[in-house]
């Protein structure tokens, strides 16, 4: 029998065989390097597909890095502890490599809306939460202030409610929706600075998240005065401007650092279950596991044996909190609130 050009092809052997010039028949690996000299940095920012490092966390050791190939999609955001190899001087025009994310010890999520399945993680490894509220110019919102508690015990971080404006009103009322829980609370004028919540943020990292208009940016500025952060002005609809468009880890004086983040006007749970909405009202926890099966905890007439009206019928001070908790399970679960 004869092949292609008349040859008998069980006379050929191994020398017959044509290999195709510059390319290798060695069998590819899939083994990456170890990358054992790598650096280890704190992310601070991002912009464009480039992020800023700082070289085991010193402020004074700035570098541009981008991600490695062999990270492909993985998330890299600020606050993430991440391995770093290549030029590393940190000079004009120079770029590094990422080429590791440690593990996160905690994370700060939020979602677009109660709907959307796209969660997004603001910040990594941050300690605590910043909760900037203004008391006035714009009004407290009590159900913001419920979700990041969410969202902090959700993601491991420790919540602080920081209260701004306290010379336009009072605290009294607002505080008093939150009377027995574990939550450090920071009162501040908007002509003075907080001298308490310096020993507060002191060599630990901290995320700063509020509604925009609540005195983030001037906030920030006084904690960090080289931030030099754009302030911005109230509506007279009462909603402020977006000053902060990314977020940024900002060395602060004393040590430490303070994450600022993007102000928002929504904060979204769809990544948090109900068992995690319903564990941040720490009053309402253990009453929740005396609830009957299935029991959605939003009360009459969906779970009319609810025992969480148990503690509201003991404690008539938690009927707030209670409401406020069914607002955040109903909207959760997609329905009118």
């Amino acid at each position: 029998m004869l092949g292609l050009g008349g040859s008998d092809w069980r006379r050929l052997d191994e020398s017959d065989v044509r290999v195709r010039p510059g390319k290798s028949t060695r069998p590819r690996s899939k083994r990456r390097p170890e990358h054992a000299d790598a650096s280890t940095a704190l992310v601070v920012t991002k912009d464009r597909g480039r992020w800023t490092c700082a070289l085991d966390g010193d402020p004074d050791r700035v570098v541009t890095a981008m991600r490695a190939r062999e990270l492909g999609r993985t998330p890299i955001v600020v606050g993430d502890s991440v391995g770093i190899v290549g030029d590393v001087s940190g000079k004009p025009d120079t770029l590094a490599r990422i080429i590791r994310v440690d593990e996160r010890t905690s994370v700060l999520r939020r979602t677009a809306d109660d709907t959307d399945p796209f969660e997004r993680v603001v910040v990594a490894n941050a300690e605590q939460l910043l909760i900037v509220t203004a008391l006035a110019d714009p009004p407290p919102r009590p159900g913001f202030i419920d979700r990041c508690l969410v969202a902090c015990y959700a993601g491991g971080l420790e919540p602080v409610l920081c209260l701004t404006k306290s010379d336009l009103a009072s605290p009294d009322e607002l505080l008093a929706g939150y009377a027995g829980l574990d939550l450090q609370v920071i009162v501040s004028r908007h002509d003075r600075h907080p001298e308490d919540l310096d020993e507060r943020l002191k060599d630990k990292v901290t995320a700063l998240v509020g509604h925009s208009g609540v005195g983030k940016s001037t906030l920030v500025n006084r904690l960090v005065p080289d931030a030099s952060l754009p302030i911005g002005v109230v509506s007279a609809v009462g909603k402020g401007k977006h000053t902060s468009v990314t977020a940024v880890a900002l060395p602060l004086p004393g040590g430490g650092w303070v994450i600022d983040t993007p102000g928002v006007r929504s904060f979204g749970l769809a990544h948090v279950t109900g068992d995690d909405i319903v564990n941040a009202f720490e009053e309402f926890a253990a009453a929740a596991e005396e609830c009957p099966s299935g029991c959605g905890h939003l009360g009459s007439p969906e779970d009319p044996d609810c025992a969480l009206d148990d503690v509201v019928g003991e404690n008539p001070a938690r009927a707030d909190r209670l409401a406020s908790l069914r607002r955040l399970l109903a909207s959760r679960a997609g329905m009118e609130t």
